[in-house]
């Protein structure tokens, strides 16, 4: 019988075939977004198990147990990590669809060499298999990356962060190339009064600068903005739900940064000034060091106030979001295009609805100043499968 993961695993044709073992297959791997945790890279631990190595922090895994009636505690609870990963192998062959169904199988053939597929009887055998083989100076983190031919990946931090474990792999002389991002997305967050003031207060300590208005909490982006390319940073990463392009003077903008730092809660209106304001001057600071800029749109966050309430963020509760922002998305790259500010950029919608409408803005945006200066980047969180992928891949080339 045909193994269901083989070296052929989805290349149905033989042109499939040909262009993937010809071409494809052995090309190194640049990850330029992703949320690898970097003190563990800079440690190179290795799991004690692949229970924890699958199970300790995957949303994905969670949700999709919680919907196959998995208690909470398999999930993020106490149990023991063979006790998960039990559950896990109950969950995944209920999900033959899934995207989870085929990385699951997948990583167990290319890391582990194992084509079992995982179910409640073959749980026990790839538990310890596994388990044994990750515990193995051979599969540390750092060179579970330098197995699958990864030489540059790009993490997601925030403009706090000292960098210091992006600095010890590189003083270990770590052959993947580890890059910092920079996410600003909580020095925007204006509408949660306290936590936003807080920040700020941490942002103000590590730039060493006085934080009082709209100005210097610029200044002091600028200070770690720097910090950061001098890290070798050279792309920015923006989590948002939608684009601003409301109209404001800057006094307006001081105004509301004053209000909000003095803790006064603002109304719709100032939080999509401060928004507006925030967003053009980040993109101003990304075209002034010539980075390349990411725009993550639309993701609803943190939607169970149960489980947020017990658990915190990423934990399997986020969904596509229904925001409009076409209009608003273009009134902001146009500002930004007519003072020649408008650095490379990516745009990764979560929404498929939203297909067209990004395709068709980038457009009016390319300068010929060079190859896809505006881009649509890949299928990203619930459009990465197969139908999400085809569908903007046809939407790209019509």
């Amino acid at each position: 019988m045909k193994r269901f993961i083989d070296k052929n695993f989805l290349l149905q044709t033989e042109t499939a075939r040909y262009l993937y073992h010809e071409f494809a297959e052995n090309k190194p791997i640049f990850d330029y977004h992703c949320h690898l945790p970097v003190k563990d890279l800079a440690d190179d631990i290795c799991y004690s198990n692949i229970g924890q190595a699958w199970l300790a922090g995957d949303h994905y895994k969670w949700r999709l147990m919680r919907s196959n009636g998995i208690a909470e505690k398999f999930c993020t609870g106490d149990a023991t990590d063979y006790e998960k990963f039990e559950k896990w192998a109950e969950t995944i062959p209920m999900a033959i669809r899934n995207p989870l169904y085929h990385w699951t199988h997948l990583e167990l053939q290319r890391y582990f060499n194992i084509d079992t597929l995982l179910d409640p009887k073959t749980c026990k055998k790839i538990y310890s298999q596994c388990s044994a083989l990750l515990q193995s100076p051979e599969f540390s983190v750092k060179n579970l990356l330098l197995k699958m031919n990864v030489k540059l990946i790009c993490t997601t931090d925030d403009p706090i962060d000292s960098l210091e474990h992006h600095k010890k792999i590189k003083d270990d002389g770590y052959k993947v190339k580890v890059f910092p991002t920079f996410r600003p997305d909580k020095a925007m967050a204006v509408e949660k009064t306290t936590q936003f003031i807080n920040y700020i207060s941490k942002l103000s300590e590590i730039s060493d600068i006085e934080i009082k208005n709209f100005s210097s909490i610029i200044e002091a982006l600028d200070i770690r903005h720097k910090y950061f390319h001098d890290m070798g940073c050279r792309i920015a990463d923006h989590g948002i739900v939608s684009f601003w392009a409301e109209i404001y003077t800057n006094v307006e903008i001081e105004k509301i940064t004053t209000d909000v730092l003095s803790g006064k809660e603002l109304n719709e209106t100032e939080v999509s000034k401060f928004k507006s304001a925030f967003l053009y001057e980040c993109a101003r600071l990304n075209s002034k060091r010539g980075w390349v800029q990411q725009f993550h749109i639309g993701a609803l966050r943190n939607k169970n106030t149960r489980l947020f309430n017990k658990l915190g963020p990423d934990i399997g509760c986020d969904s596509i979001g229904d925001y409009t922002y076409g209009d608003k998305m273009a009134k902001f790259l146009d500002r930004l295009d007519q003072s020649r500010e408008l650095t490379k950029t990516i745009f990764y919608n979560i929404n498929p609805r939203d297909n067209e409408l990004i395709a068709s803005i980038i457009g009016n945006f390319q300068d010929g100043s060079f190859p896809g200066k505006m881009q649509f980047g890949p299928s990203w969180w619930f459009l990465d499968q197969i139908d999400g992928i085809t569908k903007q891949i046809n939407t790209i080339s019509n």
